[in-house]
């Protein structure tokens, strides 16, 4: 796991440990110092974490003025134990609202496994976002799956088209394009 690197080409177009809105505006990383891990494996440096010790995510894209965040995640999303929802809530999500990005657009091919508690802070998420999404982007069928069988599809846009995704193909730009213009067909 410690080859995973949150993906790179998008440095071009935005990275946030310089975006002063960020939450991880001014973070240094090290390329050397493996710190963190998912189970009994390191992970690469590159990734950011929100404070669980099995979830962690790197923010790959923003554009405050159309309100896109396109974020990737890796590891284990276990809210039975760790709660990572609210922590991904608080500490990320929310200060992304606050600065008016209300398209969520999470890459999951790296998300393991869900481990499911309750629904509140998804659906607390889902009605602050208002005029915008959640929208889930190839994630496993089994993920999918424990997220259907609970009822959190409720608050995601998912499957169809958004499980097989050659995202890295785009420009950050084109690629939320791509999702708004999937998602609000199937809003429609």
């Amino acid at each position: 796991m410690h080859d995973l690197e949150p993906y790179f080409n998008w440095r071009d177009y935005y990275v946030a440990s310089e975006d002063v809105y960020s939450p991880f505006y001014g973070r240094e990383y090290s390329e050397f110092e493996f710190l963190d891990q998912v189970y009994n494996y390191v992970i690469h440096p590159q990734w950011d974490t929100m404070g669980s010790p099995t979830l962690f995510l790197k923010i790959l894209f923003m554009d405050y003025d159309e309100g896109y965040a396109v974020i990737e995640l890796i590891g284990e999303w276990n809210d039975a134990i760790h709660n990572d929802i609210m922590t991904l809530k608080r500490d990320i999500i929310e200060h992304l609202i606050g600065n008016g990005i209300n398209k969520f657009i999470l890459i999951g091919e790296n998300v393991l496994n869900f481990h499911y508690s309750d629904d509140c802070y998804y659906e607390e998420w889902f009605d602050e976002v208002e005029d915008g999404y959640i929208a889930l982007v190839n994630f496993h069928d089994h993920v999918i799956r424990e997220f259907k069988e609970i009822h959190l599809d409720q608050y995601f846009v998912l499957g169809g088209e958004l499980e097989d995704i050659n995202w890295r193909t785009y420009t950050p730009s084109n690629f939320c394009e791509r999702i708004n213009s999937y998602v609000m067909k199937r809003l429609s």
